[in-house]
């Protein structure tokens, strides 16, 4: 009995230190693959961090290639412009400048008007007396704008060439979205007046008459911007303001399809009735919002000679996306909006986008720029920026 007992402590002993040696074994590995992965990963940063001996001083005074490095547009070298819009520009950190750092072409600037000046913010709490469309927008872009027209003896004509922020693509215009927030009729010669600066050096794309002219800015006016003052030959008195045309009253099917209203869950504020989204006629004067405000009574009136964007809430108009992925009306009510809108011309544009998850705010932007949609409208620069936003990921992310 007691060598039985024996030899089963002794068994025990054995597969306990067997456990014991495989569970160390176990773990070194983990350990040593960690290490592996640990040292790989400093290493891709000493490649990042690390500069090249011979290109990290070049251009640099008392080193090679003094001198050469710089350049009269270089200041925005090396950025490629993307169809993006920076929505709410105003709350970066720096202002317009981020926008063009990432290649956004179009900005957006809310605008208030108070005691014969516009102010730019989101809210009457948030104004300041040193934050202007002036100060923020206009003469910004003047500063940046003659350093990319430069006059030299290589470039004569600097005073009157046309190149726009983009040093890679300088017949791209920029776009400055500015939402009238105040009384638009009211705010709208005053606008007119603040954008001297930029139109009287031929900055500002305009109507010639028969024929739009493209410059390195193109205004479009949104929010409470009337439609009957842009579109009038005597308010808008240079043709050079535009129209945020609204899009959920150009809707069009294929031939012999009909709107089908989206389900009540996903609240779509556009259902069947496409002249719903056009306001009365003794409403037409009133500051109703983006697209609304001296509305036209067709959406026929919206044309390149008037207007450049049209845009519409995406809450509002497409509804809340369910279960992580569109409706087949949801993409019909898309299809149809981008069908109406590119047949006047206009390039598409919504706003008030799904923002989280991440992972469905880049399902939604994948599936729009799919479908034709011609601007993102982001608040996240960095992350509508990225080359990989449009991959597979799950909608919870």
């Amino acid at each position: 009995m007691t060598a039985r007992l024996g030899f089963r402590r002794e068994e025990k002993s054995t597969r306990g230190h067997k456990t014991c040696c495989c569970a160390r074994i176990g773990l070194g590995t983990l350990v040593f693959l960690g290490l592996i992965q640990l040292f790989g990963v400093l290493g891709g940063l000493l490649i990042v961090f690390v500069p090249d001996r011979i290109t990290d001083k070049w251009g640099r005074l008392g080193h090679i290639g003094q001198g050469l490095s710089s350049w009269p547009t270089d200041f925005s070298r090396g950025i490629n412009p993307i169809p993006c819009h920076s929505h709410n520009d105003y709350w970066r950190r720096v202002p317009l400048y981020s926008a063009i750092e990432v290649g956004c072409i179009s900005v957006e600037a809310d605008v208030w008007l108070f005691d014969e000046e516009l102010y730019i913010g989101h809210s009457l709490a948030s104004l300041t007396p040193n934050r202007t469309l002036a100060s923020l927008y206009v003469d910004p872009l003047v500063q940046i704008l003659e350093k990319q027209n430069p006059t030299t003896r290589f470039h004569p004509d600097g005073n009157v060439s046309h190149n726009g922020v983009f040093d890679t693509a300088p017949e791209q215009s920029l776009t400055l979205l500015i939402d009238f927030k105040t009384s638009g009729s009211a705010l709208f010669p005053y606008v007119l007046s603040a954008l001297e600066p930029l139109r009287s050096r031929g900055y500002l794309t305009h109507r010639n008459g028969t024929h739009t002219m493209h410059r390195p800015i193109t205004v479009i006016g949104t929010g409470n911007t009337p439609f009957s003052l842009v579109d009038s030959n005597l308010t808008n008195l240079y043709h050079d303001i535009f129209y945020d045309a609204p899009l959920a009253a150009m809707w069009e099917g294929l031939p012999g399809e009909i709107l089908t209203p989206a389900p009540k869950s996903e609240s779509p504020v556009y259902g069947a009735d496409i002249d719903a989204s056009l306001p009365d006629s003794s409403a037409s004067e009133a500051d109703m919002g983006q697209g609304m405000s001296g509305a036209a009574q067709s959406p026929e009136a919206y044309t390149l000679e008037n207007s450049v964007y049209a845009s519409v809430s995406f809450a509002q108009a497409i509804g809340h996306v369910l279960y992580g992925e569109l409706s087949d009306a949801q993409m019909n009510l898309i299809r149809g909006h981008i069908r109406g809108a590119h047949r006047r011309g206009l390039k598409v544009r919504y706003w008030e986008l799904p923002f989280w998850p991440i992972g469905l705010r880049n399902y939604v932007w994948d599936v729009l720029v799919k479908e034709g949609v011609d601007l993102l409208n982001v608040d996240d620069l960095k992350g509508a920026t990225k080359t990989n936003w449009g991959s597979k990921a799950g909608w919870w992310s």
